[in-house]
């Protein structure tokens, strides 16, 4: 029995080119999902936005309630009405890009985030250090804005020997690192959990002997309930990526108050 049950791997990350093969454009399943969720994306906000109504409706409701989500929640919360506002764009973006990205994880016939591999969460890390460092040397000086950053006021210097290499890697590399891996790591996760409670029910009911069908029963009531809280995890990544970007901005904004 179980040298015929195939549960997920790695593999699935990696699968065989499906254009391009050869060249430097190859596209594979996975870049295909991903320039599928993006057009969905820009088409649903193309069609929520065409021709707004003052009482919005359907797609446009939608569409607003997500921004006021976005700017109530995060970017005013977090950087205050004037600078919320002066940098919802770029944070909107980040939070609406992991979204849709991560919600063809539990598409059916995509069954799975592009995110979950690391090309895509590397840009939009890149996309959050990018802005929040060109913030703090547009406003103090690269010099000012990175000794702020990693100088640590009041304390003795010896031990600035041992605080500015810690200071130095938690703001300039680990940030960037930690976005990457948070988003990239939970969605392969949720992938491969989805795919084994999903694979096991198939196993179960199609390919299994008579008195092991019933386990499949259990397999697919846990990738259901399995599947609801991935679902709550696609949304609480799209929102703890932008939040944590809001944040880096600040800190960015207010260097010199270490």
């Amino acid at each position: 029995m179980a040298a015929e049950f195939h549960p997920p791997s790695l593999a699935d990350f990696f699968p065989p080119a499906v254009l391009f093969e050869g060249t430097p454009f190859e596209l594979d399943r996975l870049m295909l999902i991903r320039i599928l969720m993006t057009v969905v994306l820009l088409a649903f906000f193309a069609i929520a936005m065409r021709s707004p109504k003052l009482v919005p409706r359907g797609a446009q409701n939608v569409a607003e309630m997500g921004l006021g989500f976005v700017k109530n929640q995060i970017t005013d919360e977090v950087l205050g009405k004037e600078q919320g506002k002066r940098f919802l764009p770029v944070i909107a973006t980040i939070f609406f890009a992991v979204l849709f990205l991560n919600a063809s994880g539990i598409i059916p016939f995509l069954n799975i985030s592009s995110n979950a591999r690391i090309g895509m969460p590397i840009v939009l890390a890149a996309l959050a250090y990018i802005t929040f460092n060109y913030v703090g040397i547009k406003k103090y000086g690269f010099f000012k804005y990175v000794k702020s950053s990693i100088v640590v006021p009041g304390v003795p210097v010896a031990l600035h020997v041992l605080l500015i290499p810690i200071e130095f890697v938690s703001t300039f590399i680990l940030r960037p690192f930690t976005l990457t891996v948070r988003l990239m790591a939970n969605m392969l996760a949720g992938h491969i959990m989805l795919v084994l409670f999903f694979s096991a029910t198939q196993f179960f009911f199609f390919e299994a002997a008579a008195g092991m069908k019933i386990f499949g029963v259990f397999s697919l009531a846990a990738g259901f309930g399995f599947t609801l809280f991935e679902m709550l995890v696609i949304f609480l990544q799209a929102y703890v990526f932008a939040l944590l970007t809001a944040v880096y901005i600040d800190l960015a904004l207010h260097a010199d108050s270490h």
